[in-house]
């Protein structure tokens, strides 16, 4: 009998997922948990695994495609079973709305083509329980048209915050539903992905926000408004520890181990010795680590993401760099997995690269502090005979959670960083 495979919730904050690869053709057969295809989150590419056995009889989704979550993807079956489609979508329920999406009035829920449990005992990934979409309204009161049309939640907020009317959008979605795409083409329709600017005439492109944006939005707004942040910053003499970098280069030439590397494995070493940074507000208590999860800022193209390194300050130089440099490659391929990016403790940003002198960065909570980390920079330094000298500084700010760290604590765990960073025969003692 045939079944309908939807679109799986691969992470806790994914609201759409995108297919990047199917990895059966339609035709084939497919075993339960073996791997079908590869969906794009907010958060990394992962791959999907078949809660049944059978033929994949039909590709909704193409690649490339974006739907909402629980939306169908896929059609299996039996080898040579021939299917009504769409009497088979029919009695699929559609996706459910988000509370904040739903009418006030709710519908009663249901349960539909809930895949039957795995050989092993576990529930299969990807198994949904999905309820009937709310469609009622309060009583008495009256549906607008863009009420009554078809349209997925994520379609209704995306018009409504560029101020769409359903009314004049083509769905492509199931039965003619609006989904998320459909107002992504309207949007591009309308101003053009390339707007040119001509003879002073007003012009603007409007870029649709990715998934990993908007996640990205939220986590920073509610850091900024929940936790009282505080900066701290020091200027660190930087003469040794390249040449420190220069020595460690030509000692291992094989490992490429960069300059971020002897900086994430010296932040490794301060934090472990202070563990009053190295913690989080729990609101009834402060909850201070005794292991370092260092996680550092990796920019990708949609935006920023955090892999963790993990025990980061028990690990020696060479392998800490061969783990990040692992990650930065996955991260970039949008392939880390979602506990890759979980369970930081402290997080380092190094904008160095980029020409940054010093910047403050946002805490990425729950943690209670960040280190903003610039370039080196030639300075001269004047001595205490009157004469000047030319050194190599650079300059490191410190966001802090002052519920959590107060400008002493912070303070002496830069003390503590700047000695390792001005000489980093120290973190051997």
């Amino acid at each position: 009998m045939a079944k309908v495979l939807r679109m799986p919730r691969l992470s806790d904050t994914m609201e759409v997922g995108t297919v990047v690869r199917w990895l059966k053709k339609e035709g084939e057969a497919v075993k339960r948990g073996e791997e079908l295809v590869e969906i794009e989150t907010d958060k990394a590419v992962m791959t999907f695994e078949s809660p049944y056995s059978g033929t994949l009889l039909k590709i909704l989704v193409p690649e490339g495609q974006t739907t909402e979550l629980n939306a169908p993807i896929a059609v299996i079956g039996d080898p040579d079973e021939s299917i009504d489609l769409d009497a088979l979508l029919q009695g699929v329920q559609k996706p459910t709305a988000s509370a904040s999406d739903q009418p006030s009035a709710s519908a009663p829920s249901a349960v539909a083509d809930t895949p039957s449990p795995r050989e092993d005992g576990g529930t299969p990934v990807g198994s949904v329980v999905m309820g009937a979409e709310a469609v009622a309204s309060d009583s008495g009161s009256v549906k607008t048209e863009d009420q009554r049309i078809k349209a997925s939640p994520l379609a209704r907020r995306l018009a409504r915050e560029h101020g769409l009317s359903l009314a004049e959008i083509q769905g492509s979605g199931p039965h003619g539903r609006i989904i998320k795409r459909d107002i992504e083409r309207v949007l591009q329709q309308r101003v053009g992905i390339t707007t040119v600017e001509v003879g002073g005439q007003e012009a603007w492109t409007d870029i649709p926000v990715t998934s990993l944006r908007a996640t990205i939005a939220r986590r920073l707004q509610a850091s900024v408004q929940a936790a009282p942040h505080f900066y701290l910053t020091i200027d660190v003499h930087a003469d040794r520890l390249l040449a420190f970098h220069e020595k460690v280069r030509e000692l291992y030439p094989d490992d490429k181990i960069s300059l971020n590397d002897i900086l994430m494995k010296l932040i490794a070493e301060a934090v472990a010795r202070h563990p009053e940074v190295n913690a989080q507000w729990m609101d009834r208590a402060i909850r201070r680590f005794h292991h370092v999860h260092l996680g550092f800022a990796v920019a990708i193209e949609e935006g920023l993401v955090v892999p963790v390194i993990r025990f980061a300050n028990l690990l020696n130089l060479r392998q800490l760099a061969r783990v990040a440099h692992d990650l930065i490659e996955r991260a970039r391929q949008r392939t880390l997995k979602p506990e890759e990016m979980q369970g930081s403790t402290f997080t380092v940003s190094n904008l160095g690269m980029f020409g940054i002198d010093s910047f403050t960065a946002v805490i990425n909570p729950p943690e209670s502090a960040i280190l903003a980390i610039g370039r080196v920079r030639q300075e001269v330094e004047f001595q205490e005979d009157g004469s000047v000298r030319p050194v190599r500084k650079m300059r490191i700010t410190m966001s802090c959670d002052h519920r959590v760290i107060d400008g002493a604590m912070g303070a002496r765990f830069l003390q503590t960083l700047q000695r390792f960073l001005e000489e980093p025969a120290l973190v051997l003692v």
